[in-house]
């Protein structure tokens, strides 16, 4: 099998994709060949939570390669994948960030499925009413309204500083990035960055602002994002180092 396809001469054609699965270490992860007409090389990337495996490969690469590929790095697989905490399930007992701050998740079943933020003797809680069944669901529900809140004022704000208008604002559970801007002004973000500090918040919103105006990661835009938040380098930091946990969450 090869990936060479047909050229559309008349208008870009999407990225040929193949999706399968494959075993290392223990697991069986979703693996996503994605074809890159502008790759030299074979590169091979774990999503976010260890969740699945990437590899963009460059136009007619035969299938064998893409095997061999893997099987030299099935080694740097392990190592990787050990490192990656294991996917706590939103269950009572188990506590969920919010804003950074850890919430312990109650259940109260005997109420109608809301969610109230309160305190008790060991911190601050996540009261879910409803059956146990929807208790995930809940939560997340919670935290895209938060995210929702949140970042659209923040979005409003750092546009008002840039002089930029953002076409729409989405939310998504996304393993792969934690947002995006479109070429055309709209802006994708995952709610699950309201698990997050509040200033990591801020400097994602800032970063894909300030791509409305830098659609690039080359100096100038790096030079907008640090005057939309100066502490876009510490929060950066916090992201990578963090991220992967926050991803890890399982709320199905």
């Amino acid at each position: 099998m090869s990936f060479a396809f047909f050229r559309n001469l008349t208008k870009p054609r999407p990225a040929p994709v193949e999706e399968r699965e494959h075993h290392v270490a223990g697991r069986t992860l979703p693996l996503r060949i994605v074809e890159n007409e502008r790759a030299r090389r074979l590169t091979l990337r774990i999503d976010a939570g260890g969740q699945g495996l990437r590899i963009t490969v460059p136009p007619g690469l035969r299938q064998g390669e893409v095997e061999r590929f893997l099987s030299r790095h099935q080694g740097w697989l392990e190592q990787r994948l050990a490192k990656v905490p294991d996917r706590p399930q939103v269950r009572p007992g188990i506590k969920v960030p919010v804003r950074g701050v850890p919430h312990r998740i109650v259940h109260e079943p005997g109420k109608r499925g809301t969610v109230v933020v309160g305190n008790d003797d060991t911190g601050p809680t996540l009261t879910i009413h409803g059956d146990r069944l929807h208790l995930p669901r809940r939560v997340a529900d919670f935290l895209k309204r938060e995210a929702k809140r949140d970042i659209e004022a923040l979005v409003q704000r750092h546009t008002g500083a840039i002089g930029r208008k953002a076409k729409s604002i989405r939310f998504k559970d996304t393993s792969s990035r934690w947002g995006s801007c479109t070429a055309d002004g709209n802006l994708s973000f995952s709610w699950r960055i309201m698990m997050a500090p509040p200033p990591v918040i801020n400097y994602l919103v800032a970063h894909e602002v300030a791509h409305l105006k830098e659609m690039n990661h080359g100096p100038k835009f790096w030079k907008l994002c640090a005057e939309l938040c100066p502490d876009t380098e510490r929060c950066k930091a916090w992201l990578k180092k963090n991220g992967g946990a926050l991803q890890a969450i399982a709320f199905d």
